[in-house]
């Protein structure tokens, strides 16, 4: 897949952020990209995962430590995402990028 420099840029910026994920869904809106599309797509998954990581931080000590290992590993996700898109690659997380690429056309 060809990536333009400014496809590179829309797809970094949905990872900075919630806010920069909405941002570059509506910038790619205009003119789509399936690279953009793909990295979109994938940060919104991980988005996901961040709240309901967060979420189990209000339970017991066992939830607790189930949110924050989830968060951990979110956050580990995310920084490897980040560097895909920043180096213009459609590459993702194994598997779990695949699911959100099915699960979440409608982003498309």
């Amino acid at each position: 897949m060809k990536n333009t420099t400014t496809g590179n840029y829309k797809a970094i910026l949905a990872y900075i952020t919630f806010i920069g994920l909405i941002i570059a869904y509506i910038l790619n809106m205009e003119e789509k990209d399936k690279f953009v599309s793909y990295h979109i797509k994938n940060m919104f998954g991980l988005v996901i995962l961040l709240f309901i990581s967060i979420t189990f931080f209000k339970g017991n000590f066992i939830l607790q430590y189930i949110g924050q290992t989830a968060w951990v590993i979110t956050f580990f996700m995310w920084v490897f995402s980040l560097l895909m898109a920043i180096t213009g690659k459609s590459k993702g997380i194994p598997v779990i990028s695949d699911l959100f690429q099915k699960w979440f056309k409608f982003l498309d």
